[in-house]
């Protein structure tokens, strides 16, 4: 019996000789934040220094310890392996962190009475300075810049969705890379990187050629906006199309089926998945837009449900007149509290979008096996 273990436990060894323990990167770990914890403190201590050191620590460490245990091929690969960790980490920081922030500043602006039911018509700053002088609640909210919000990009994206994508299919389909096709791809680059208020500047010139001098409505800003939003839903929906397998156009075109209904049938509903995510991109690439919205659609306090008549708040705008003209200038921190507040509605109704977009994706997207 023991004869038998023991070639057993030689050749075990000898399968794990020349390799770290499994316990390694955590002993190095422990290690490198205690050495960065003791070298900070001789400095003068912070998280994000404490952090940035021990993750140096790290990597010398275990990169070492490996050079010497494993050789310089590993070590290589264990310093390629901290790298893109480091960097994954670091990319992710600055998201945490304003996720953090929003929530902390944000709760306490979202949890006031009538915050999502109310607007700001009739709140003065007398309010405010009874809110922080005598603890009264703070009131005044955002509705009407949440149904602004809505109604606005809701009509940006029933105008740029049918364009783009059709735009998009006519590229890929049609367009079989001719001037036509040529210069429309080269004007869409050159929309994808016009500053968002100069899409502004356009829609209102535009109205104001067609309307009259000083037409501020909510559908301007929705058409400001759709500028913004369909070279994006083109490109999106342009890439979508490219990787639908040919092979599949094909055997639709084998079975004697049109063109155009091959691409209705068989090519979107293939592609909708990234199609849905490209929409909600660009839904997400608009609805936090300030400058374009000031210049159409100006701001009010009030609520307004017709976006083609009157002036029309929107959650960027509101957060920014929040935030630069405060309701009472000697108390501006009821107005921070609902900057703040509406900040966190926004990132909330951008996580809607994409939970619906991924939603909508596995609806419709083709249904697999049998």
């Amino acid at each position: 019996m023991s004869s038998t273990l023991t070639p057993l436990r030689s050749k075990r060894s000898s399968l794990t000789r020349g390799q770290l323990p499994a316990f390694a990167p955590y002993v190095v770990l422990v290690i490198a934040l205690i050495l960065g914890a003791a070298i900070l403190a001789l400095i003068g201590f912070n998280t994000f220094g404490w952090g940035v050191v021990s993750a140096i620590l790290f990597t010398a460490g275990l990169v070492g310890w490996s050079a010497v245990v494993e050789g310089s091929r590993k070590a290589k690969d264990k310093l390629a392996t901290c790298l893109v960790v480091g960097s994954f980490l670091i990319a992710l920081l600055p998201l945490i962190s304003v996720i953090w922030t929003v929530l902390v500043n944000g709760i306490p602006g979202l949890i006031a009475p009538g915050f999502l039911t109310s607007s700001m018509n009739g709140v003065t700053g007398v309010y405010d300075n009874k809110a922080v002088e005598e603890g009264a609640p703070v009131i005044g909210g955002i509705y009407h810049a949440l149904v602004g919000t809505v109604q606005m990009t809701l009509v940006a994206t029933v105008i740029s969705v049918p364009v783009g994508l059709l735009t998009a299919i006519y590229l890929v389909e049609y367009g079989n890379d001719g001037r036509l096709a040529r210069a429309i791809t080269f004007f869409v680059d050159v929309m994808t990187g016009i500053p968002s208020i100069v899409a502004g500047l356009f829609a209102a010139a535009f109205f104001f050629a067609v309307v009259g001098p000083g037409t501020k409505t909510g559908a301007v800003a929705a058409v400001a906006l759709s500028v913004l939003m369909i070279p994006v839903v083109v490109r999106s929906s342009e890439e979508m199309l490219k990787i639908v397998p040919n092979e599949l156009r094909e055997a639709a075109y084998a079975l004697g089926v049109r063109k155009w209904r091959t691409i209705l049938k068989v090519v979107i509903p293939t592609a909708i998945s990234g199609i849905a995510s490209g929409v909600t991109l660009a839904i997400a690439r608009v609805i936090g837009e300030t400058a374009p919205i000031l210049v159409t659609a100006g701001f009010a306090t009030s609520i307004n449900n017709n976006v083609f008549g009157g002036w029309m708040a929107s959650l960027p705008t509101y957060i920014y007149t929040q935030i630069l003209n405060p309701t009472s200038p000697a108390n501006p921190d009821p107005s921070s509290q609902r900057a703040w507040g509406a900040a966190l509605v926004l990132i909330i109704l951008v996580m809607v979008l994409n939970l619906g977009a991924r939603l909508i994706a596995r609806i419709f997207a083709p249904k697999t096996g049998r």
